[in-house]
């Protein structure tokens, strides 16, 4: 199955390239990573430029204008450029385990989205990986504040695995699903502007829509480098546009992915 792994990102070059490093150390590669950029600078777009050149990953840099934190748009550009039947979100400080790709393909499911776990590391370790530009963290390494995470056994995420609709811990910064299941709720909704709930109100129409929740545990590793919380100004708005879509058992957003298509 043919994969497009798609990196949101924002004006955070330095953590952008310890990401694309790690993609080039999976045991998979994915068949084109898809940069969403949402108003970046110069400094992202010559990290970019320098891995098209250099790699021999598939990059395609989807840059939209810095108009404010607008993610769910971004996204949707993106995936509408992907020119593969599944897709991975991750965000831009996530550097990934080896095996990041291969698991998340091993679990793909029809009739499935699959939401992974990531392991938070401390602002000081998030520092050293940026200065020393290292991508390798294990068990054992030091600055990481939910250890468990960092293991990674098969046996374990088989046993662990989780079938079950529920909305706590959604978040795309770990998250696969076939793109026609995206495509049939009309993707993520443009109307989220500023920081939260556009993550969950997609997932509330994947449920509404017959598509459920595979919780991945010990498989699809990720490190999240540390950063400042974004801004919760929008947060108001963006719960009543969540709860509108709860309360009217929504599967379609009309303002979505299709007027990118």
């Amino acid at each position: 199955m043919r994969v497009s792994l798609i990196i949101t990102t924002y004006n955070r070059a330095d953590a952008l390239l310890l990401v694309l490093r790690s993609i080039e150390l999976q045991t998979l590669m994915p068949n084109e990573v898809i940069i969403a950029d949402d108003g970046s600078g110069d400094d992202t777009k010559a990290i970019i430029n320098a891995f098209q050149k250099t790699s021999d990953l598939n990059i395609i840099h989807s840059w939209q204008k810095d108009n404010g934190f607008r993610v769910a748009k971004s996204r949707n550009k993106a995936v509408a450029k992907s020119n593969n039947e599944y897709i991975i979100l991750i965000d831009g400080d996530m550097i990934l385990h080896p095996e990041f790709v291969q698991d998340h393909l091993n679990n793909a499911e029809p009739g499935y989205f699959i939401q992974g776990t990531r392991v938070l590391l401390t602002e000081n370790e998030t520092s050293n990986a940026l200065k020393d530009m290292s991508i390798h963290f294990s068990f054992f390494s030091k600055g990481i504040r939910n250890r468990k995470n960092t293991i990674h056994s098969n046996f374990l995420s088989r046993l662990l695995l989780k079938k079950k609709n529920y909305l706590r811990g959604i978040k795309t910064c770990n998250m696969a699903f076939f793109k026609q299941d995206c495509i049939n709720i009309n993707g993520f909704n443009n109307d989220f502007e500023g920081w939260g709930r556009e993550d969950s109100e997609f997932v509330v129409r994947l449920l509404n829509n017959g598509v459920n929740r595979k919780n991945l545990r010990f498989n699809a590793i990720q490190f999240h480098l540390w950063h400042n919380e974004n801004t919760r100004a929008s947060l108001k708005q963006n719960d009543t546009i969540f709860q509108n879509a709860v309360d009217k058992n929504s599967k379609w957003s009309t303002n979505g992915i299709d007027r990118y298509l």
